[in-house]
């Protein structure tokens, strides 16, 4: 082994956190020139926003198959590409799909009470096709393209040595931080009337240890549960969408952030709930090494064999 490999094999995660933030945030300031913030009141408005987007998402799934391919070779990617592919986890735990949508409906429903501006954005919008389109092609993408890296590699990679829930703050904070370029080069538009510090504290606060960690748990769980990298690109697909057609249309400022704080509060009451369930009935208790399980049917680990789940 190479001092290249040996230093790689000693800090995987490190590296593949440092590789993804380089390939995306370095690509995305190439995409958007250093010409100052996002253009028009939303990404579609700019033009910039399509070359930034490919260049985000290529960081996290170019990174998880490169450290795959350095790591585990051959064997390691035809166990990593069976992951991706593994579509037959039963059907109840394709109902995962409807936690995000739900929360986000759940928190507009408890908003509009004080608020007509907290409708969802399809009901409002004059080109409703359109968003369904679009919102539709930035889910299914940063759901293929992130997940061959958050759960392709980080999180099996974590989960040799951390709990189920650990994994998920650890991955899931990364994987808030990987939003900020986006957020900073929209944040004079979102900030609306809110002064720029106050704004950007409300979104790591709100989006970044709210919603995006807690949905990053319960991915986590389901993970752990199935194998399947394809049910997290699923998941992943049905939290973007869902925040692209439903966000209220028009909003910013404090009213953007008390919608990120509502939506993060119904996540973390579904991740305490199903905490309370897994404790009680001792669900989701797989477990795997560093590149997941050896075949997409799923084979059953031996008691034995298994580090025990620690949360």
């Amino acid at each position: 082994m190479s001092g290249f490999q040996a230093f790689i094999a000693k800090h995987p995660v490190d590296t593949y956190f440092a590789l993804t933030f380089l390939i995306s945030w370095g690509g995305g300031l190439l995409a958007v020139g250093g010409s100052g913030s996002m253009r028009g009141p939303t990404p579609a408005s700019d033009p910039r926003f399509a070359y930034a987007l490919i260049a985000m998402l290529a960081g996290p799934g170019v990174t998880g198959i490169l450290m795959t391919a350095i790591l585990h070779g051959r064997a390691g990617l035809r166990t990593f590409a069976s992951r991706a592919l593994a579509w037959r986890v039963g059907a109840r735990w394709y109902v995962a799909l409807l936690i995000a949508p739900a929360a986000i409906a759940a928190a507009l429903l408890a908003l509009s009470a004080a608020s007509p501006a907290f409708v969802p954005g399809i009901f409002t919008s004059d080109q409703k096709l359109s968003l369904l389109l679009t919102s539709l092609a930035v889910g299914v993408s940063a759901g293929i393209f992130e997940e061959l890296g958050w759960t392709g590699f980080a999180i099996p990679t974590l989960r040799r040595s951390h709990g189920t829930i650990a994994t998920g703050l650890i991955v899931g904070i990364f994987w808030s931080a990987w939003h900020l370029f986006p957020n900073i080069w929209a944040a004079r538009t979102a900030a609306g009337d809110l002064p720029m510090s106050i704004h950007m504290i409300g979104i790591i606060v709100g989006v970044f240890i709210g919603y995006l960690t807690a949905f990053r748990i319960v991915m986590v769980w389901v993970y752990d549960a199935t194998a399947s990298i394809f049910m997290s690109m699923l998941m992943h697909v049905s939290i973007t969408f869902g925040l692209l057609t439903l966000n209220p249309l028009g909003i910013s400022g404090m009213q953007l952030l008390v919608f990120s704080f509502g939506f993060a509060a119904a996540l973390w009451i579904v991740v305490a709930m199903i905490g309370a369930t897994r404790n009680q009935r001792g669900v989701f208790r797989r477990a795997h090494g560093a590149a997941g399980p050896r075949s997409s049917d799923q084979r059953r680990i031996k008691s034995s064999d298994a580090p025990r789940v620690r949360c």
